[in-house]
């Protein structure tokens, strides 16, 4: 019976901190998007870096072409100031 008087100020304080924990979490905003993690498991992140990757490889490839281009267009520049 001794127990009881130990084991109640304890459950107050449990219930008290888990309280304080709730209203902490509510204020702090930590409840406000909870779809976000649930829909973020869903999506892989290596295909959303490789497309990254994809399309910084496809701007080097057109800069490429570009460049490429404008040498062709200097060539034929210095072949017409020759003549």
């Amino acid at each position: 019976m001794s127990v009881i008087y130990v084991l109640i100020p304890i459950a107050i304080v449990f219930t008290a901190l888990a309280i304080y924990l709730f209203f902490w979490a509510v204020k702090t905003e930590q409840f406000d998007d909870l779809e976000k993690q649930g829909m973020s498991i869903l999506f892989d992140e290596d295909k959303q870096a490789k497309s990254k990757t994809l399309t910084s490889s496809s701007s080097k490839s057109n800069a490429e072409a570009i460049d490429k281009s404008d040498a062709s267009l200097v060539t034929t520049q210095d072949k017409n100031n020759k003549a």
